[in-house]
């Protein structure tokens, strides 16, 4: 179920996708609230499940991870097991920083960072390696044009 947000909740959790490192003190004065409230607030929003975990975003090119690659896959296969077994195998492949089953002509969508493309061919052959699979259609970011935005929430 859905948390319901008043503008409160909205204003905190705008503030923490800006910058989740910030003190409360910091966060409360910046949403009108005071400490207590703030910390209140903030433990309803994670026991309802919208906030998740608090994280850092680094910057993947300093980080040697500046080539990023999505990966659509295909499979013939739907059943529980299967499922299960590919969701464990791409969940342990690291360099998969995003993983999404999708509607249409592909089953999956697989959002891949690696130092260059022999990174990537590694990741690859990882990927279909003791799986599957039917087809696996990748393509190649030449710029980040905008990423990890925040997600809106009025």
């Amino acid at each position: 179920m859905a948390h319901k947000l008043d503008h409160f909740d909205c204003r905190l959790l705008e503030e923490l996708q800006r910058d989740a490192g910030q003190s409360q003190r910091a966060l409360a004065d910046k949403v009108g609230l005071s400490q207590n409230a703030c910390w209140r607030r903030l433990k309803a929003l994670e026991a309802s499940g919208a906030i998740r975990n608090r994280t850092v975003v680094i910057d993947r090119e300093s980080l040697g991870g500046g080539f990023v690659v999505f990966s659509l896959v295909k499979t013939r296969h739907h059943s529980a097991d299967w499922l299960r077994q590919f969701r464990n195998h791409v969940s342990a492949i690291p360099e998969v920083i995003d993983f999404f089953r999708i509607g249409g002509e592909y089953d999956y969508l697989l959002k891949i960072v690696a130092r260059d493309m022999a990174g990537y061919d590694d990741v690859y052959k990882r990927l279909i390696e003791n799986i599957e699979l039917e087809t696996v259609t990748s393509y190649f970011a030449m710029e980040a044009i905008e990423e990890q935005r925040p997600i809106p929430l009025r």
